[in-house]
């Protein structure tokens, strides 16, 4: 996506900038709606966790996330630096 920009800025579409339109995608891929007992059966018996913990365990973990949202420490989806996860 980036080098299709070809070194431009992406377009503001609807009020969202390309890397919040990107984390907006994100969630929406996510978003589910489980009765209680398929949740459960979900957390007992699959490997994968529930899709809402792959959109808020994951991005606060990202600087990206902070810099497209302006996120600062008190917004819901902060996370002290010290706390965020940095596998490689």
């Amino acid at each position: 996506y980036q080098l299709s920009l070809n070194g431009q800025d992406a377009p503001v579409m609807d009020g969202f900038t390309g890397e919040q339109r990107f984390f907006i995608s994100w969630a929406q891929i996510w978003r589910t709606k489980f009765r209680e007992e398929a949740l459960r059966r979900q957390l007992s018996t699959g490997p994968h966790s529930p899709a809402h913990f792959r959109v808020i365990g994951v991005l606060p973990n990202m600087p990206e996330f902070y810099t497209a949202f302006d996120i600062k420490e008190g917004d819901a989806m902060y996370l002290p630096v010290e706390q965020r996860v940095k596998i490689w």
